[in-house]
């Protein structure tokens, strides 16, 4: 018997692919989307996305804080933001990475998500903590992917090609960097937030297998201080500005994800 979770997983995924080749063929065709109708492609598969992570993470027993689910969410949070900065910002053909990061996340959250990491017990706090750390690195991680996308035009630039794919798809280099630095100073703030809300809400770091998440989480949090700090009052930018926003979600990513997939996949805890 076909199950409502795959059903609807099905179905996101029908309106995730729908929505990219829509928004690619408008692109490549140099004729401007229609964004409602665009939007409505993207909001139906993030509805359905959402339905089938309602559906797994939220159980009798408490909340399923599984590493695929999470893998899920960020993606399905990342989609989102992206789409709702491009409705501010002229960066929509951005959203062409956004949709397929979503799709595979959900495939991820539902094909290989175990049932059995519950968190009976939590608080407020704790759940905030949560939220807010998936909110930086869904953040972060749209900073990182915009990061390869202005190395991308970069090389394009100085090397001077004749066919500039990235430079004639995306938005000009100018507008690109600005929104790179807003999405660093969102998810520097985010993870920020979420950091202090560790600390006062988590009891007992090592037992609980996080002191080396931390460790790298805060690591990742001074290279983004770091940066933030050189562009303001220093000037960097460019190659500079890259390099420092992939290695601070590297580590982030090690602390984050690495060590929750180590603990539940490989060591089984």
């Amino acid at each position: 018997m076909i199950s409502l979770p795959l059903v609807y997983t099905v179905l996101a995924l029908i309106a995730y692919t729908s929505s990219f080749w829509y928004l690619f063929i408008h692109l490549m065709s140099k004729r401007s989307p229609n964004l409602w109708c665009y939007g409505l492609m993207v909001g139906l598969g993030l509805i359905l996305h959402g339905t089938v992570l309602y559906q797994d993470m939220l159980t009798p027993l408490g909340v399923n804080y599984d590493v695929f689910n999470l893998m899920s969410f960020t993606s399905g949070l990342m989609l989102l933001l992206s789409l709702i900065l491009s409705l501010i910002r002229p960066i929509l053909p951005l959203n062409l990475i956004g949709t397929p990061v979503a799709a595979f996340g959900l495939i991820l959250g539902f094909a290989l998500g175990q049932p059995n990491q519950i968190i009976e017990q939590h608080s407020f706090g704790l759940d905030l903590h949560i939220i807010l750390s998936l909110s930086a690195y869904a953040v972060l991680l749209m900073a990182t992917i915009h990061a390869v996308l202005l190395w991308f035009q970069d090389r394009e630039l100085k090397k001077k090609q004749k066919k500039r794919i990235w430079v004639n798809l995306l938005p000009p280099f100018q507008i690109m960097e600005s929104v790179l630095f807003d999405l660093i100073i969102t998810g520097f703030g985010l993870l920020t937030a979420a950091l202090l809300f560790g600390f006062f809400t988590i009891d007992n770091f090592f037992a609980q297998h996080l002191a080396h998440k931390t460790a790298f989480s805060i690591i990742s949090w001074f290279l983004y201080g770091a940066l933030l700090i050189g562009h303001y009052k220093f000037g960097w930018r460019g190659r500079k500005a890259i390099r420092f926003t992939i290695t601070g979600f590297v580590l982030l990513a090690i602390g984050f994800i690495g060590s929750k997939f180590v603990l539940e996949m490989i060591l089984g805890r």
